[in-house]
Parts: structure tokens; C-alpha cells; sequence
């Protein structure tokens, strides 16, 4: 007697999923293992104090939430809708996308180490607007040639300029934000930024429906660049601040 085993798309979808799931369960090991860092024992706050802390420092809030909301459109249109692109525009195959995206994720994690290292050298600001500028002067590379050599040496500089921009937010956000509400200010700027910058690609997908692909990432991708370079350069900058210390704001 032979059994035979029909494995679904479904099946592969739940397989993912908890598969997907797993990491989440390091959560209880660092709830109940993993001791809270120094700052935040000596500086514990209360409910009233994170409060204040927020009222006062609300213009800032308000910056962090502008400047995450145009860092997430700066990696969203840069990122999302490339593989379709160079799937149905330039007519490569799986193994070409795969391979191209596995050349820009090399960028991302060169990228984020050279400008994170570079922004201790010349300061958060000019090191993110500079990747920023930069990889606007890229997008003619990253999408206009039908080779998939330059589409690769275009989607490796786009990723290295975007991601290094990127591998400064941490330290960065961690700076400006005012310790008795490092947490909050952090998390939810981000969050807010998430989410009102989460229809790019969705933008990027209509437009192509009236123009090629190549240009509505072209213009949508130059827009956010040029617009997070803008917000970046305004903002303020704590560069070597000791997280450690209390709050001067």
C-alpha cells in the first residue's frame, strides 16, 4: 500500500508562518533572563514623569514622526516594488531577481556598517543626508538600464546609500530622545512612521499603471530621498551623548 502526500500552497503558507513565528518566543527568554540596561535602573520613570516628559518635548515628537515617516518612504520606495520590476519590465527570471536582490541586501549590510561608522566621524545629519543625496543621484542607475549587470551595480549602491542612512536611526533617535521617555519616543516615532509611509508602494503600482515602472520608482524614490534629505539636514543632532545621563531637556 503507497501513501501519498499532496503538500499545498496552503500548507506551505502555515509552515511559514509558524516558522515565522518561532523567534518570537526569545521574548520569554529576555522578559525573564536578560537584565535591564544601567540607564534605565538609575533612571526608572514613573507613569506622571513620562507624561511631562512628552508635553515638553512635543515639537520634538512631532519632528521624530515627520523624520521616521520619510526614512520608511525612503526604504519602501526603494524596496518593495523592485523585484517586480525587474520581474515584468526587464524580463528577468527568478533565479536573475533572486540573484540581483541577494547583491543589494550585501549593499544593505555594507551600507549600514560604513555610514553607521562614518556618522561617529562627521556627525547623524550629514551622514544621513549625505547617503540620501547620494543614492538620489543614483536612481538613474538603479532603474533606467536593461542590463542586469548595471541593474545589479545600481540596486548594490541604491541599497548600500538607503540601508547606511538607515544604520544610523538607532543611535540617532536614541540621542535626541529625552531619557525619561527613551522608550516611548523611540517606539512609537517609528510606529507612526510605519504606518504613514506604508502606501508607497501601493503609490508606485498605480503609477505604473499610466507610465513604466522604471519611472514611477524613479520619481517616487527621488521624491523621498530628496524630501528625507531635507528633513534630516532641519533636525537636530546629539551626536555622543551619554545615554547614561540625565536629561537636559
Amino acid at each position: 500500500m503507497q501513501f501519498t502526500t499532496h503538500w499545498t500552497k496552503a500548507d506551505d503558507t502555515r509552515s511559514k508562518f509558524i516558522i515565522g513565528g518561532l523567534p518570537a518566543i526569545l521574548t520569554l527568554y529576555i522578559r525573564t533572563k536578560v537584565r535591564e540596561s544601567s540607564a534605565w535602573e538609575r533612571m526608572r520613570p514613573d507613569t506622571s514623569k513620562i507624561l511631562r516628559t512628552v508635553r515638553a518635548n512635543l515639537p520634538l515628537f512631532i519632528y521624530l514622526v515627520v523624520f521616521m515617516t520619510l526614512m520608511n518612504l525612503m526604504g519602501h520606495a526603494t524596496q518593495d516594488m523592485y523585484p517586480t520590476f525587474l520581474e515584468r519590465e526587464r524580463g528577468l527570471g527568478p533565479r536573475a531577481v533572486a540573484t540581483i536582490a541577494a547583491i543589494y541586501s550585501l549593499g544593505a549590510l555594507v551600507g549600514g556598517v560604513t555610514i553607521g561608522w562614518l556618522s561617529d566621524r562627521i556627525g547623524r545629519r550629514r551622514a544621513m543626508a549625505g547617503a540620501s543625496l547620494a543614492a538620489a543621484a543614483v536612481v538613474p542607475l538603479w532603474v533606467f538600464p536593461h542590463s542586469p549587470a548595471w541593474l545589479a551595480v545600481g540596486a548594490f549602491l541604491m541599497q548600500f546609500m538607503v540601508q547606511g542612512a538607515w544604520g544610523v536611526i538607532p543611535v540617532h533617535l536614541s540621542e535626541l530622545s529625552p531619557p525619561h521617555a527613551r522608550g516611548l519616543f523611540t517606539g512609537l516615532a517609528y510606529q507612526l512612521g510605519v504606518m504613514f509611509a506604508a502606501n508607497a508602494a501601493f503609490v508606485e503600482a498605480l503609477m505604473a499603471r499610466h507610465m513604466s515602472y522604471a519611472s514611477a520608482q524613479a520619481i517616487v524614490g527621488s521624491a523621498a530621498l530628496a524630501g528625507a534629505a531635507i528633513v534630516i539636514s532641519l533636525g537636530q543632532e546629539r551626536k555622543g551623548f551619554d545615554l547614561h545621563a540625565a536629561a537636559p531637556f
